[in-house]
């Protein structure tokens, strides 16, 4: 197992003791501040509504804020849904295409059983 699919597998196990504490039914911000105690807490360095730039032809036009930056390498995004459709990875994908972060970490808390999804970053033809 490499040392991203561990980062994974302990950040979806502290998923799991949210969401088996919790269960379904809260907004995505109880997850988050309930989330990043419990990683804190396994020693995870935890960056809340971190602010990255949206850059266009090599210049700023907005910002985003990441539900939960993880040791500075993975993005953690919180739904609350019915479920992960299509177009929160398309989400993620533009997250990971704004940021320099490889890879990212869909959970949703909304359904009877945690969902996750990985989405890695993919390079963009035009880039070197």
């Amino acid at each position: 197992m490499s040392t991203d699919e561990r980062v994974v597998y302990r950040i979806v196990a502290a998923a799991r003791a949210v969401h088996g504490a919790l269960g379904p039914g809260f907004m995505e911000s109880i997850y988050g501040r309930a989330l990043s105690m419990e990683l804190k807490d396994g020693g995870f360095r935890v960056e809340r509504e971190k602010t990255i730039r949206v850059w266009y032809k090599s210049a700023p036009v907005g910002k985003h804020r990441l539900d939960l930056l993880i040791d500075g390498a993975v993005i953690v995004e919180l739904k609350a849904n019915r479920g992960i459709i299509p177009v929160h990875v398309s989400q993620m994908r533009s997250y990971l295409h704004a940021s320099m972060v490889p890879f990212g970490l869909l959970l949703n808390f909304g359904t009877t059983e945690l969902e996750w999804e990985v989405i890695c970053k993919t390079k963009n033809p035009d880039e070197p």
